[in-house]
């Protein structure tokens, strides 16, 4: 059985299993292509705002093709989709809170094509899981997943799940995944050529491994700091106050008494975070400021 992905006017690491550590991309299926309006998208101008501090894409993304990247993140997504609805963890698109998130959505997803020009042709979804994990994530070719916990247990204001969006969003956009693949096969081929030629056993094998990923690390802190800079910017264009960054993570730190979340564990962490966020906020204020805000609020779900 294939689960259809709905259709949505619009705008969820990172995907989960592509992405390493980042649970945040890889569980909600369902939910959404989202028609793009055409204005909004003549409005995405990322020339402004923060688009100086972000450079090229990294050329390991070349060493992957993003069309196979893209598509074996949608296979990932249904079939993620489908081992939830069966649990009966794949929530309705009735559900207020898979509203929410689609509204939210609809509104960042124009200003999605200006970082890149794939964008214009994903088939965006967005969906919810019902699961208490603190998670959320956005999969190559736009397709976003949340888990309901960190709704309720964060109590997340609108603002603060465009935070969220942005960021993930920003992660599929630069292609953060594809970069880690590529990353991945150039280590991969070092470490074969050099277990070849010196003879190194399985050990050998491990160590150099343990090695990759250590580079591959650093690169995901880059990435990381990347995407909160570009989701900023995107939130902001949206409609959604870009300062709630800041309040964001307060609550998760909070949450998990200082330390980052798993999704997030690549992150820098707390005052660091705080800080270098509040950095760019004048950036994008401006953004803010003259930008359609939404008409309809909504609310978290009912704190457990």
């Amino acid at each position: 059985m294939t689960l259809p992905i709905p259709e949505l006017a619009h705008p969820g690491g990172c995907l989960c299993a592509l992405h390493g550590r980042r649970l945040f991309t890889a569980l909600l299926a369902g939910g959404g292509a989202l028609a793009l309006a055409g204005p909004a998208l003549a409005q995405a101008q990322p020339q402004e705002g923060v688009q100086g501090d972000v450079g090229k894409a990294s050329r390991f993304t070349k060493l992957v093709p993003a069309d196979q990247v893209e598509a074996a993140a949608t296979q990932q997504y249904v079939q993620m989709a489908q081992q939830a609805a069966a649990k009966g963890q794949l929530a309705p698109a009735d559900h207020p809170q898979v509203l929410r998130l689609r509204a939210i959505a609809r509104r960042i997803i124009p200003f999605a094509a200006p970082w890149n020009h794939r964008a214009r042709d994903w088939e965006w979804s967005v969906n919810l899981l019902i699961d208490p994990q603190v998670n959320a994530f956005c999969m190559p070719g736009g397709k976003i997943a949340f888990y309901s916990g960190i709704l309720q247990k964060l109590q997340l204001s609108d603002d603060e799940v465009a935070s969220i969006m942005g960021h993930e969003v920003a992660h599929a956009l630069r292609e953060h995944a594809r970069e880690r693949m590529g990353k991945t096969m150039a280590t991969r081929g070092a470490i074969e050529l050099g277990a070849a030629l010196f003879g190194l056993g399985g050990a050998g094998r491990m160590a150099a491994d343990m090695g990759g990923q250590l580079l591959t690390l650093k690169f995901g802190r880059e990435d990381e700091s990347e995407a909160d800079i570009v989701g900023l910017d995107l939130s902001a264009r949206a409609g959604y106050d870009p300062g709630a960054g800041v309040t964001l993570w307060q609550k998760m730190l909070a949450a998990n008494k200082g330390a980052p979340p798993q999704w997030m564990s690549t992150h820098p962490s707390g005052t660091t975070r705080i800080r270098d966020i509040q950095a760019k906020l004048p950036k994008v204020q401006p953004l803010y400021q003259r930008a359609d805000k939404p008409k309809q609020r909504f609310g978290p779900p009912p704190a457990a």
